[in-house]
């Protein structure tokens, strides 16, 4: 399903496919976690909220959605390894990883449950932020020797994101 959005992120909604209906993307994720609360997540969705989490959790909701999406991109790609865990573990990918092992989040905070609804969207393809060829970001405070080598897609938040 298509996000459908200004160029700004000023309104971001979601299409449902029924219809011209469209839910505001905060308010989907707001249902989408009270539906969640308390069920178990399995192991590749926990490792996307850890990422949406440690790497994007200040963001807006579509900044989420996007880092998001790059994992999954990558995992899809076949440059990448094929699971979520994987991609998000790999040496020298991620800055929060060390060693191959995840931070402690606090789940029990509000920026945990948004992660974990944004794992779950982004897992269940309910809406789509960026292109399946876009596989690089990073934020605008650092300035990457590859960013060069790339192509600059599109900027959300503090992040950028290449294909």
């Amino acid at each position: 399903m298509a996000f459908a959005a200004s160029a700004t992120f000023a309104a971001p909604f979601l299409s449902l496919g029924v219809g011209d209906s469209v839910v505001p993307l905060s308010a989907l994720i707001a249902h989408h976690g009270a539906v969640q609360s308390g069920a178990a997540m399995d192991a590749e969705t926990e490792c996307l909220a850890n990422a949406v989490y440690f790497e994007a959790r200040s963001e807006p909701i579509e900044g989420q959605l996007a880092v998001a999406e790059v994992v999954l991109n990558r995992a899809a790609s076949g440059k990448y390894p094929r699971t979520i865990c994987r991609v998000v573990t790999q040496p020298s990918q991620f800055s929060f990883i060390r060693a191959g092992r995840f931070p402690r989040a606090d789940r029990n905070s509000e920026a945990w449950r948004t992660a974990s609804a944004i794992a779950d969207i982004a897992k269940d393809e309910l809406a789509d932020e960026l292109a399946s060829n876009i596989l690089w970001y990073h934020a605008t405070y650092v300035s990457p020797s590859w960013g060069k080598r790339l192509r600059r897609e599109t900027q959300i938040g503090a992040h950028i994101f290449y294909s």
